[in-house]
């Protein structure tokens, strides 16, 4: 616990000290400082923790930053309803969960499909980077039918987009149930808002490799 203090402590002066910077700076800074420990320190497998680990700073890591930096801004444009986050050298793709999934459910909704097709191009545009997809629910039901639902909510994304032209090698799946909500759940609109399936954009090996050479 101590440890991952230290690191949290370590995280926060760093944000607050490059609160000017751009996305690709707080990128460099702070993939810098923490790498691969602060995966290691947060939730086991949550979007934020692989990305923070997916982070290897220094220069090669404002290169990776810069670009993601244009594929954020182009995922904006193209899926204006979803929330896109920049975090460290990747992204963070969260869909508006209102127009996900119905209770119970790993249907995808007509307007689900619609914003997976608007995204796709870009995904396509940028073939060096993996996209792991991680579907999670309210705490409706019980535990073991909750597991069940968010891995046939990942496995649905993760089809959707194979079928629809995204290099399946590229694809990651991943669930949690109930036991990651992003909202308390104590009313049907924060239950909405973890019936969701969400996204970590981050290089691949290949792109890495560019990157230290200075060829990206």
């Amino acid at each position: 616990m101590m440890k991952q203090l230290a690191i949290f402590t370590m995280i926060a002066f760093l944000m607050a000290s490059c609160a000017n910077w751009n996305n690709q700076q707080k990128g460099t800074a702070i993939g810098a400082a923490s790498g691969a420990a602060v995966g290691a320190a947060v939730s086991k497998g949550s979007v934020w923790g692989v990305l923070a680990g997916a982070a290897i700073g220094g220069t090669a890591g404002n290169l990776i930053g810069r670009k993601m930096d244009q594929q954020a801004k182009e995922l904006q444009q193209a899926i204006p309803t979803a929330e896109v986050n920049r975090v460290n050298e990747g992204i963070n793709v969260t869909f508006d969960a209102s127009l996900a999934f119905k209770i119970n459910s790993a249907a995808l909704s007509d307007n689900y499909k619609e914003d997976l097709l608007n995204a796709i191009p870009v995904f396509q545009k940028y073939p060096d980077t993996n996209i792991l997809i991680e579907g999670h629910t309210d705490d409706t039901g019980s535990e073991e039918f909750n597991m069940q639902l968010s891995q046939k909510r990942a496995n649905a994304v993760a089809a959707f987009l194979a079928d629809n032209g995204v290099d399946r090698s590229r694809l990651t799946e991943k669930w949690y149930g109930e036991s990651q909500p992003k909202y308390p759940n104590d009313s049907e609109e924060n239950r909405i808002k973890n019936r969701r399936v969400e996204m970590a954009i981050y290089a691949n090996e290949e792109m890495k490799e560019e990157a230290k050479t200075g060829e990206l």
